[in-house]
This record gives structure tokens, C-alpha cells and sequence, in this order.
């Protein structure tokens, strides 16, 4: 029976390359060591995975709800335009092309003084006089934060009587996104810290309890990446599977921003919902596994 187990062994060898069967043992042994790793952390991985999910719901929820708020804060800022009033003598078709010629300035209409006098007395009846309207320009920018930039520059063409827009608005909406924006990136430092404070101990726990073992690896001269490997993966996995746990509240959130979205009418930001879990998967695993190996650089000199 022995003789026969060695013949299949040599057999299968010969078909595998030498190379090829080191790393089908390397993967194999790290494997292991990360399934030992677990088990070595006990009913902590539970305290862990649960804490890891609750923190990258919070990330992926708020993530998601920034992209619908600046979607909301895109749609009202197409919305905004600066109205631009002609003197007499200006001709509103030269002046169009000329403000189109602008940085950020997205369209331009052109409202002639006819159009608007003609609108005007239908609303309300007047007698026979002159039209005392200008020709007027609606100009659209690109961003609602490059409306004021835009509006300056119009304001100091020659032709131009008088310019205005919803200067009030338009700062609503530059405050929203700027709100919005320092709040995601102050909770992904938060998020930042709490995982690798958590990773972080977790590892040294680990590392506490391999001690022995690691040292005598080291006397026979195993590569340092070999000792590593396990312990930065398992902090990755960590995050991975707190990431895909959070997955299932953070699409509860997303349904219902679809929800809100649908009710105003304003389409909901394009792939939102495949980039939050993505990124939500992505932040959990590479701050898991950075969190691991900031602790290997602070307990384990290797």
C-alpha cells in the first residue's frame, strides 16, 4: 500500500512542474495559516466582522446619499441661469456668440425684446405703447460653482445694461456640496481609523499567540513575506467580509434613494449603486489588510 502511494506521487510529479507544485504548496501552507489564524482569534472574529460591518455601512450609506445629493445639487444648478439685459443698440446674436466664447459658459438663448413683449401682453392687457423691454440673453454654465466667475466676466461687456441671477440659490448649492463633500471625507478618515485601530489589535493578538512560532521560523530562515502574507490577508478578509455584510443594509438605503429620486423626478446618479458596493468592498479589504500590516510593522520586527 505504501509502495503504491509513493509510485502515484512520482507520477503526478513528473506531470507537474517543479515550479508549479512550489506554489501550489506555498498557497496551500498560507491557506492554512490563515485558517489557524482564526481559529486562534476565536469568538472575537465575530466582535470583529460585526464591528467592521457597521462601520462600512455607515461609509457605503453615506456615500450613496452624497451622490444623490449632488445629483439633486446638479439638477438644481441647470436650472440657474444668468439673465443678461442688452442696451438698445447691441446686437443680441453677436453678443450670444460672444459670451459662448466664455470658460464654463455651457449655452446662451437669445430673447428677443419682440418675444418678450408679445409673451407680456398676453398675460396682461395694456394699451398701444412701445415696447420698453431689451433684448435678453439666458446664459447657462457648466457648474453652478462657476456661475459667479462667468457672471463678472459678462458684467463687464459694454453692451450689457444690467445682468442678474438667483444669487441666493446658487449659494445654497455651492454650500450643500461643499457640506456634503467635507462630510464623506471626514467619515472615510473615520472609517480609516476605527478599522485599522481594530485590525490593528486583532493582528497583535495574533501575533502574541504565535510568538514561539515565528521565532523559530525565522531561526530556520523562512522569508519574512512567508510569515507576513498570512497575517495581512487575514486582515484582509476581515474587512471583505464585514464589506459584503454591510452590503445588505446599504442596499436597504440605496432602494430608497431610487424611491426619492422616482417621487422628484430627477434621475438617479448613473452605476451609483455598482460604485458604492464596489468601493464599499474596496475600502473594507484594502483598510483591513492596511490596518494588518501597520500592526506587523509595530509588533513584529520581520
Amino acid at each position: 500500500m505504501h509502495n503504491r502511494k509513493q509510485a502515484i506521487k512520482k507520477q503526478v510529479k513528473k506531470h507537474i512542474p517543479k515550479d508549479w507544485l512550489t506554489e501550489i504548496r506555498i498557497v496551500y501552507r498560507l491557506s492554512c495559516e490563515i485558517l489557524n489564524d482564526f481559529k486562534r482569534t476565536g469568538i472575537i472574529n465575530i466582535v470583529i466582522i460585526t464591528t467592521m460591518a457597521a462601520i462600512l455601512t455607515l461609509f457605503g450609506s453615506l456615500f450613496r446619499t452624497t451622490l444623490s445629493v449632488s445629483s439633486f445639487a446638479k439638477e438644481l444648478g441647470n436650472v440657474l441661469e444668468i439673465s443678461v439685459y442688452l442696451k438698445n443698440n447691441a446686437d443680441p446674436n453677436v453678443t450670444s456668440q460672444r459670451i459662448k466664447e466664455f470658460d464654463h459658459v455651457k449655452d446662451v438663448t437669445v430673447i428677443s425684446k419682440e418675444k418678450s413683449w408679445a409673451d407680456f401682453k398676453r398675460e396682461i392687457k395694456i394699451g398701444d405703447i412701445d415696447n420698453p423691454l431689451p433684448d435678453t440673453l439666458h446664459v447657462k454654465v457648466d457648474n453652478p460653482e462657476n456661475i459667479n466667475e462667468v457672471f463678472n466676466k459678462v458684467k463687464t461687456l459694454t453692451v450689457v445694461e444690467n445682468v442678474n441671477y438667483a444669487q441666493d440659490l446658487a449659494k445654497k448649492i455651492q454650500v450643500l456640496n461643499h457640506a456634503v463633500n467635507t462630510t464623506t471625507i471626514f467619515v472615510i478618515i473615520i472609517v480609516a481609523i476605527l478599522t485599522i485601530t481594530i485590525i490593528n489589535n486583532t493582528i497583535q493578538l495574533v501575533i502574541q499567540s504565535r510568538k514561539e512560532e515565528i521565532e523559530i521560523m525565522r531561526l530556520m530562515g523562512v522569508n519574512n513575506w512567508y510569515i507576513k502574507i498570512p497575517l495581512i490577508m487575514q486582515g484582509a478578509l476581515y474587512g471583505l467580509i464585514g464589506a459584503l455584510m454591510a452590503l445588505v443594509p446599504i442596499n436597504l438605503v440605496q432602494q430608497m434613494l431610487n424611491n426619492v429620486h422616482q417621487f422628484f423626478m430627477i434621475p438617479a446618479p448613473m452605476f451609483a449603486e455598482n460604485i458604492v458596493i464596489i468601493t464599499t468592498i474596496l475600502v473594507g479589504t484594502l483598510f483591513g489588510a492596511g490596518g494588518s500590516f501597520l500592526s506587523i510593522k509595530k509588533h513584529l520586527q520581520v
